[in-house]
């Protein structure tokens, strides 16, 4: 930077993970201290999912679109999951823009190691109580 050399910690990140996928998020953070200690095995793990976690947040955030569906799309996931009744937003004119819900539809199904449906479904009852 600037004709000098720094070192960095931290690229990249997991906000998504903390909207949605929680459980998971709490995991990839360890499994980030690991590679970060020098375990080469988990640094191999998470370059792997380094291009679905952007292909998943894309389509969550709503990034083709200015990131305008976010929110409805956060709210999709946790509909998903149980966690919402529906996407509501609090402007009733906030839904998820043309092309959206297909888009999670295939990171839906393309990538169900990032999720935690198995983690929600088993609080679920509790949490909602």
């Amino acid at each position: 930077m600037d004709g000098r050399e720094v070192e960095v910690e931290f690229v990249g990140g997991l906000l998504g993970q903390w909207a949605v996928w929680v459980r998971r998020a709490v995991e990839l953070l360890d499994e980030a201290g690991r590679a970060r200690a020098g375990d080469d095995g988990a640094v191999r793990r998470l370059l792997t999912l380094d291009g679905h976690l952007t292909d998943a947040n894309a389509a969550i955030f709503d990034v083709v679109h200015g990131f305008h569906g976010c929110i409805p799309g956060i709210h999709e996931v946790l509909r998903r999951q149980g966690l919402l009744a529906g996407r509501w937003c609090l402007d009733p004119a906030e839904e998820l823009p043309p092309g959206q819900l297909a888009e999670i539809d295939r990171i839906w199904a393309a990538y169900p190691w990032l999720r935690d449906d198995e983690f929600v479904a088993e609080g679920l009852s509790r949490w909602l109580s």
